[in-house]
């Protein structure tokens, strides 16, 4: 090998290296967050002191060390624009090998008055489902957790908003939980925002269009794609028909058959793409987590915003810690409730 081209790679393999050490020792080092202000009901909410109460509205996101950060934002932006926090009930949903103990001890502490409950997931029971792709984050078993919602959450949940860790609200989220599933005569199970313009056929493989049995999947729907991150779920009309073990059978086919190379992605566009109910794209403003090496950073879809997702590989706090932030991570800077070291030292 020609010594300029051994110098690049061993540089190359030396930030590599550095990254990982500093990513590795970022999420062993224990966060300390600052308390959140108390956020109350305006005059004309109605009581929801029950958490089977119809009045309720319920919000599930996963948590786990690495994203915690970003949890604690969304949660903060969540009640801090909603007209009724204290009808907001959160469902966590934390690894079963993760310190669930000090992941409540956080979020008690954090949010005093939060109504919350934590469930832990059994990492076990889906490992032998995923299989590898493209990206090893999206290998994680935490992320496939959103299948099992129906499971985990008291059965008297009948609806839930879905939300990545690496989002903030700008808006009511009573509004988008209050999306219309349609009439009863076509009655969806879940809403999200619909993006027809995307190339439907990369997120399957040649294996997957060129076997017609496959591909006759999408022949008689509209098949659009839609952003896992933000989701409302009808969970009675998901346990009523068990999508759980219709998208684990497209995962037992992925592991005999590579059919997609997207991670918890394409099980659920195979269920419900086509068949979903939409919800305007203000509500997902996402892909703000685009690379922005050269300082190629992603900018907002055009029309108005009530929901900032920092979807890819860029997340707002390590930019921001690293001093290379894209202008739209000020955003989300309001929302991080980190204690800074010099507030620790005093």
């Amino acid at each position: 090998m020609p010594p300029s081209n051994l110098s690049l790679l061993l540089t190359l393999l030396l930030l590599i290296s550095t990254d990982a050490i500093s990513t590795t020792a970022a999420a062993a080092a224990p966060l300390y967050f600052k308390e959140a202000p108390k956020f109350y009901n305006s005059h004309n909410c109605l009581p929801a002191d029950d958490i089977c109460s119809g009045n309720a509205v319920h919000v599930a996101m996963t948590l786990d060390a690495a994203y915690l950060r970003g949890s604690m934002a969304a949660i903060l932006s969540v009640l801090q624009h909603s007209s009724c926090p204290e009808n907001i009930r959160f469902h966590f949903v934390a690894s079963a090998s993760a310190y669930t103990d000090n992941i409540q001890l956080t979020l008690a502490t954090s949010f005093p008055y939060l109504r919350f409950n934590v469930y832990r997931f059994d990492d076990p029971a889906v490992l032998g489902l995923i299989s590898t792709s493209i990206r090893s984050a999206l290998d994680c078993p935490l992320n496939y957790a959103r299948n099992y919602l129906a499971d985990l959450l008291p059965a008297c949940v009948n609806k839930v908003v879905y939300l990545d860790s690496d989002l903030v609200l700008v808006d009511d989220i009573a509004k988008l939980a209050a999306t219309p599933f349609g009439d009863e005569t076509d009655r969806k199970v879940l809403a999200a925002p619909e993006y027809c313009n995307a190339n439907f056929t990369s997120y399957f493989t040649p294996t997957f269009w060129s076997n017609p049995s496959l591909s006759a999947t999408f022949s008689d729907r509209k098949a659009c794609y839609f952003n896992t991150g933000v989701m409302v779920i009808d969970l009675a009309r998901w346990r009523e028909g068990d999508y759980t073990t219709k998208i684990i059978e497209w995962m037992e086919l992925q592991k005999r058959i590579r059919i997609y190379e997207l991670g918890s992605l394409p099980p659920f566009l195979l269920v419900f793409a086509g068949k979903i109910a939409p919800v305007d794209h203000r509500w997902n403003q996402h892909g703000l987590g685009g690379d922005n090496f050269q300082g190629l950073c992603r900018d907002l879809h055009p029309g108005p915003v009530s929901l900032l997702h920092w979807s890819g590989k860029g997340k707002p706090w390590v930019r921001l810690d690293g001093n290379r932030a894209c202008p739209l991570d000020t955003l989300w800077a309001p929302y991080d409730l980190l204690q800074t070291s010099n507030v620790l030292e005093s």
